[in-house]
C-alpha cells in the first residue's frame, strides 16, 4: 500500500509543471481534476499489471506443455527403437521383439557330361538349368516366436520351408515343414556347400524337408535334436500316411583356433499302409542331367526304413575337412532286408585369408575379408572329395558309384558365388541300369554355377 501511495505521489508530482510550482496556489477545481487524473493513471497501471500477469501465466503453461510433449516423445522413442540392417536384403528390427526380412536365392547351373562311346545317354553333352530360384520371408514375433516361409520357383512352385519356431534359452521348438536332422551336409544350406551338389547318398536315400514337430537343445558344446515327421508337404494326403522318428547328437568343441564337429544321427520311418515300394537312385553329380547311372528300381514289399549316420569335421584357419557315412536299411515282408551304404570324405583350402564358417551344428558361408569393390579379390577356395554310393545288397543290384571330384569357388562378396566342378565317376555292377550300359564303366562331368543369395 505504501508503494502504491508513493507511485501516486510520484505521478502527481511529475504531472505538475515547473510553471505550476512557481505560480500561485491552484484552485479547488484544478486540484479535483488533478486527483481524477491520478486515479485514472492508477487504474491503468493496475490493468497493465493484470495483463502482464496473464501473459506470464500463459507462457508458463505453454512451456510446461512443450516439456510434457518432449517427455512423451522421448519415452515413445525409447520404447520403439526400430533398426534397419542390411544383410543382403533389409532386415527390420524393433526393440520389443518384432523383425522382418525377405530372403531368397538364385542358382544357375551349366554342365557337360561325357559318357563312353559304348552307351547312349539321354542328356549327354551340354545342359543347363535354373537349379534353385527361391523367395520367402523370415522374422521374429515378441515372446520368443519366429517364422520362415520360402518357396522354390525353378520348376513350378514348390514350398520348401514353412515353419513356426519358439525359443526359450537353449531350447528351440519347431512346427511345420523343415529339415529332419539327417546329415551335416544335408542340413548345411545349398548356398554354402563345397560342390554344386551334395554327396550322392543325401539324394539317393531321399533326404528332404518334411512336415513335423521337433525340438533342439544346446548345452555347452553338445547339441541335441529330435522330432516326429510325416512327409514332404507336396506328398501329404489320404494316400500317404507314413510317419517317422529322427534324432541327432552333435559334439562341437573348440580346441585352440580349431573348430571340431562330431555327430551321429538315427532315423526310422514307417511307410504306412499305402506305400509298398521304395527306390534309391542318383544323378552323376550334376542335376541338369536326369539319367541315373545307379538305380535300385522299385523294391517291393517294403514296410519301413531304418538308417543311421556318422559325421566328423574340422575347421582350422584356411583349411577344412569333413567325412560322413550313412547306412539305409529297407525292412520288407517275408524277404531279405537290404542295407545300402553312402559316404564321402572332403577337404578344402582357402587360397585367400578366409575360412569356412560353422554355427549350430552346420557349415555356414564364408565372410569375405577382402571383397571386390573394397580393394580385394574376394575369397578363393579349392576343394577335393571322394564320394561313395553302394546300392548292392540282399539280391538288389542297383550298382556302385565312386566319385573323384574337385571344385574351385570364388566368392567376390558375401552374397555372390561362382563355382567350377569336375567329377570322374566310376560305376560297377551297373549292367543294364542304363540301356546298353556295360557292367563297369566311367563318365566325366563338368559343372559350373553362378549364384546370388540374401
Amino acid at each position: 500500500m505504501k508503494c502504491k501511495s508513493l507511485l501516486v505521489a510520484g505521478i502527481a508530482f511529475s504531472a505538475i509543471t515547473p510553471s505550476q510550482l512557481s505560480a500561485a496556489p491552484i484552485s479547488s477545481e484544478e486540484a479535483a481534476a488533478l486527483l481524477d487524473r491520478l486515479n485514472q493513471l492508477e487504474q491503468e497501471v493496475a490493468s497493465l499489471r493484470s495483463k502482464l500477469s496473464t501473459v506470464e501465466t500463459v507462457q508458463q503453461t505453454q512451456v510446461e506443455q512443450v516439456e510434457q510433449v518432449a517427455s512423451v516423445q522421448k519415452e515413445v522413442a525409447a520404447k520403439d527403437k526400430t533398426v534397419i540392417n542390411w544383410k543382403g536384403a533389409p532386415e527390420i528390427k524393433s526393440e520389443d521383439g518384432w523383425s522382418f526380412k525377405p530372403r531368397g536365392r538364385a542358382l544357375f547351373d551349366f554342365a557337360n557330361l561325357s559318357a563312353p562311346d559304348s552307351i547312349s545317354v539321354p542328356g549327354e553333352g551340354f545342359s543347363n538349368e535354373a537349379r534353385r530360384v527361391r523367395l520367402g520371408v523370415q522374422g521374429t514375433v515378441p515372446g520368443g516366436f519366429g517364422y520362415k516361409i520360402e518357396a522354390d520357383f525353378a520348376d513350378g512352385v514348390e514350398l520348401t520351408d514353412a515353419l513356426i519356431e519358439y525359443k526359450s534359452g537353449n531350447l528351440k521348438l519347431t512346427v511345420g515343414q523343415h529339415n529332419n536332422f539327417q546329415s551335416l551336409e544335408e542340413l548345411s544350406s545349398s548356398n554354402d556347400t563345397s560342390f554344386i551338389e551334395r554327396s550322392a547318398f543325401t539324394d539317393a536315400f531321399g533326404f528332404e524337408r518334411k512336415v513335423g514337430i521337433s525340438a533342439e537343445y544346446k548345452a555347452g558344446d553338445v547339441l541335441l535334436q529330435g522330432g516326429v515327421f510325416t512327409d514332404n508337404i507336396s506328398d501329404l494326403g489320404a494316400a500317404n500316411d507314413s510317419i517317422g522318428l529322427d534324432g541327432r547328437i552333435v559334439f562341437a568343441p573348440k580346441i585352440g583356433n580349431a573348430q571340431l564337429h562330431l555327430g551321429a544321427s538315427g532315423h526310422w520311418r514307417d511307410l504306412g499302409d499305402n506305400i509298398t515300394t521304395v527306390r534309391y537312385r542318383q544323378r552323376p553329380l550334376i542335376h541338369s542331367v536326369s539319367t541315373r547311372f545307379i538305380n535300385t528300381g522299385n523294391i517291393a514289399g517294403a514296410t519301413s526304413e531304418t538308417s543311421y549316420g556318422l559325421e566328423a569335421a574340422v575347421i582350422s584357419g584356411r583349411f577344412h575337412a569333413s567325412a560322413e557315412t550313412h547306412w539305409a536299411k529297407v525292412n520288407r515282408m517275408a524277404m531279405p532286408n537290404p542295407t545300402f551304404f553312402g559316404g564321402s570324405v572332403e577337404a578344402g583350402l582357402f587360397l585367400t585369408d578366409d575360412k569356412r564358417e560353422y554355427k549350430g551344428g552346420v557349415f555356414k558361408g564364408v565372410k569375405v575379408k577382402n571383397p571386390v569393390g573394397s580393394g580385394g579379390i574376394g575369397a578363393v577356395q579349392f576343394n577335393v572329395r571322394y564320394d561313395r554310393l553302394d546300392l548292392v545288397d540282399a539280391g538288389i543290384i542297383g550298382g556302385t558309384q565312386d566319385g573323384y571330384m574337385a571344385s574351385l569357388i570364388w566368392t567376390p562378396v558375401n552374397q555372390v558365388r561362382f563355382l567350377l566342378n569336375y567329377g570322374h565317376l566310376v560305376y560297377g555292377d551297373a549292367l543294364g541300369i542304363v540301356p546298353g550300359a556295360p557292367n563297369n564303366y566311367s563318365v566325366d562331368v563338368f559343372g559350373a554355377r553362378a549364384q546370388v543369395s540374401f
